[in-house]
C-alpha cells in the first residue's frame, strides 16, 4: 500500500508514519518536517492547504489518502479569528486536497479523512452510532462541512472514510498532557458533576484504526474512532488518579474554565456516549479497550 499524509508532524502522524511503508508527506516547512520525521518518509512534499491543491505529482502510485490536517481546536481561545482557523483548516484544506485528487492522472483507491466526535454535539445519555445525526453547535458545524468536502471524492471513485475521532490519549503530548499538572500537585478532579460521557482513544489504537479503515474495503462513510468502553468523566479522573496514586476529589466548575479558556469551556462539559460499531463489526480489535489499562500503558510509557 502506497500512502500519502497529511498533518504527519502532529501528534497522531508519527505513530501511522510507522506502519506505513516510505508514505508521500505533505506538509507546510518540508525542512523542520525532515527533521522530526524525515526518517519515517519517502518525499516530504510542500503544501499549504489554504493556498490551493498540491501538486498532482504528489498522488503518483499512490493508494490510499490519509488527512489529518487541522488547526487544534484546543490550541488558543475561540476569537471570531481563531474559530475562523479551526473551520477553514478543515474545510478549505480538505476541498483543497480533493482538487489535488482531482487533478491526478491516476487516483488514489481511498481517502481517510480525519473528522471529529464533535459532529454530535452535547447528546447526554443517548447512543451514538455512525448513524446519529450532527449536533447544532460551532464544532458539528465544522465537522459536519469537513465531511462533506472529503465525501466529494466519491465523485472521483475513491471510497471515503470520515473517523470521527474522541480525545486522544497518550505519552508525550494530546489531551492528557494538559490534565497531568493538576493531578500531580493533588488538585485533580472531574468537570463539574463528572456524569457527562467522555469518548476517547488510544493513540496507538487510532493509528491501527487509520491503517484498518484504508485495507478493510468494507468500511465507506463515517466511522467512529473512539475506545468500546464508554466512561464519564468521573471515572476517567478516578481512573488517572489510581494510576498516579493521587487523590481527585476537586471538581473543576464551569464558569471557572470558561474563564481560562473562554467559549471553548463548553466542549469539555459536553457528554457523548459514542459507539464504535462501525470499527467492532468490520472486526477491528482494540489493543487498549478500557481507560485503566491504557493510563496503565502511557504513564508506563512516559516514565520509561
Amino acid at each position: 500500500m502506497r500512502a500519502l499524509v497529511t498533518g504527519a508532524t502532529g501528534f497522531v502522524g508519527p505513530r501511522l508514519l510507522r506502519m506505513l511503508d516510505r508514505p508521500v508527506v505533505l506538509t507546510r516547512n518540508p525542512e523542520r518536517a525532515r527533521s522530526s520525521i524525515g526518517h519515517l518518509a519517502g518525499r516530504l512534499v510542500a503544501w499549504d492547504p489554504l493556498q490551493g491543491p498540491p501538486p498532482a505529482t504528489a498522488f503518483e502510485g499512490i493508494d490510499v489518502v490519509f488527512h489529518l490536517a487541522g488547526e487544534s481546536v484546543a490550541g488558543a481561545r475561540w476569537s471570531a479569528a481563531q474559530k475562523r482557523r479551526i473551520r477553514d483548516s478543515r474545510v478549505i484544506g480538505t476541498r483543497h486536497l480533493v482538487q489535488g485528487i482531482a487533478q491526478s492522472t491516476v487516483r488514489p483507491a481511498t481517502l481517510v479523512s480525519a473528522s471529529a466526535v464533535g459532529y454530535y454535539g452535547n447528546r447526554g445519555d443517548e447512543e451514538l452510532t455512525e448513524s446519529a445525526g450532527p449536533g447544532g453547535d460551532f464544532l458539528a458545524e465544522v465537522c459536519e462541512a469537513w465531511e462533506q468536502e472529503a465525501l466529494a471524492a466519491r465523485g472521483l471513485g475513491v471510497r471515503v472514510v470520515t473517523a470521527r475521532t474522541g480525545i486522544v490519549l497518550g505519552s508525550g503530548g494530546g489531551a492528557l498532557e494538559r490534565m497531568l499538572l493538576p493531578f500531580k500537585l493533588g488538585a485533580g478532579g472531574p468537570l463539574g458533576n463528572g456524569k457527562q460521557w467522555m469518548p476517547w482513544i488510544h493513540v496507538t489504537d487510532l493509528a491501527r484504526l487509520y491503517h484498518h479503515a484504508a485495507t478493510t474495503v468494507g468500511i465507506d462513510g463515517p466511522m467512529n474512532a473512539v475506545a468500546p468502553e464508554p466512561v464519564r468523566n468521573s471515572e476517567v479522573t478516578r481512573a488517572l488518579a489510581r494510576q498516579l496514586h493521587r487523590p481527585a476529589f476537586l471538581p473543576a466548575p464551569y464558569f471557572g474554565l470558561r474563564l481560562a479558556f473562554g467559549e471553548f469551556a463548553k466542549v469539555l462539559f459536553d457528554s457523548q456516549r459514542v459507539i464504535p460499531r462501525v470499527a467492532l463489526e468490520s472486526g477491528f480489535v482494540f489493543q487498549y479497550p478500557d481507560i485503566t489499562k491504557a493510563f496503565a500503558e502511557i504513564l508506563t510509557t512516559a516514565a520509561a
